[in-house]
């Protein structure tokens, strides 16, 4: 095994181990690795990683009736339907990681739903999702936050055990608000910049600023499914990342179109998909809890 969770191949290296007794056996086993390595080159690297599933729970949704509130100028008196989802990963020796926690469960028993910036609904809580894969709040290792509005950190306060992981700057700002999500003294691992959070690169949060000053986005590794990029709010639907549109209530216009380029780097990089949190077609479309990704 070499750092960074690959496997090499490679017949040179292996020629080494070899002694006599065993030099006929080994070198056939030589040949066959070398074989296979100059057939297909991911036999000479194979990535190991320590992910085997993605969940994806139906956090909430919204109708809001001017799409142009998140694409100026455009769409203008267009309605749009919002999603709002959170995902939980399981790493096979790091346990639990819940990437955002959605609106609060509580309005679920809301029949007219929540009126803040948009009305929104729950059909189910985030609890009766977990529990219905064979989750408790309690087992959750970390909870990462994508930034600091409501639609994202409703639930924060479920999981009063779990390590938050959180930039410094969203951090900063909800503890010192008058209503805070979570108090300061909750575990937590407050960064600034990126974060390889099992150490093996399969889950890796990407510091992706300018929806909010303190902005993440994640990035995953699955051994079928391939890389996946969690955009949280640096885009919130296909149209606008297509068009490289920026919200007019984002913090930083210029920090959230640099943003834009670097997630599209990493996803020419790994050959990634990108799963854009808000965009109702999309999240459609995708499998959800209790079925997963591998």
């Amino acid at each position: 095994m070499l750092p960074g969770g690959y496997i090499s191949f490679y017949p040179r290296r292996a020629a080494r181990r070899c002694d006599a007794a065993t030099q006929r056996v080994c070198l056939v086993a030589i040949g066959l690795a070398g074989l296979l390595a100059a057939i297909s080159p991911t036999w000479a690297w194979a990535r190991v990683s320590g992910v085997d599933r993605l969940y994806v729970l139906d956090c909430g949704s919204a109708h809001a009736p001017d799409q142009s509130h998140w694409s100026p100028g455009v769409n203008v008196g267009k309605p749009i339907e919002i999603s709002d989802n959170c995902y939980l990963i399981h790493h096979s020796t790091g346990g639990y990681i819940l990437w955002d926690t959605g609106i609060g469960d509580e309005v679920a028993a809301m029949p007219n739903g929540r009126k803040q910036l948009l009305t929104w609904f729950l059909a189910k809580t985030l609890v009766s999702q977990l529990d219905q894969i064979g989750v408790k709040p309690a087992q959750i290792r970390f909870v990462g936050i994508s930034h600091m509005h409501r639609d994202h950190l409703g639930n924060v306060s479920l999981f009063p055990n779990a390590t938050l992981i959180i930039q410094r700057l969203d951090y900063e700002a909800i503890v010192s608000s008058a209503d805070p999500a979570f108090n300061a003294g909750q575990p937590a691992q407050v960064l600034t910049g990126d974060k390889d959070v099992f150490g093996d690169e399969s889950v890796t949060v990407l510091f992706t600023p300018g929806h909010t000053a303190g902005h993440q986005s994640l990035l995953v590794h699955l051994p079928k499914t391939g890389w996946v990029v969690l955009s949280g709010d640096a885009v919130h639907f296909k149209d606008n990342w297509d068009n490289h549109r920026v919200p007019a209530d984002n913090v930083d216009k210029e920090k959230t179109l640099t943003s834009m380029q670097r997630i599209a780097g990493i996803l020419a990089e790994h050959k990634a998909q990108l799963w854009i949190n808000h965009d109702a077609a999309q999240s459609a479309r995708q499998k959800h809890a209790p079925e997963f990704y591998e």
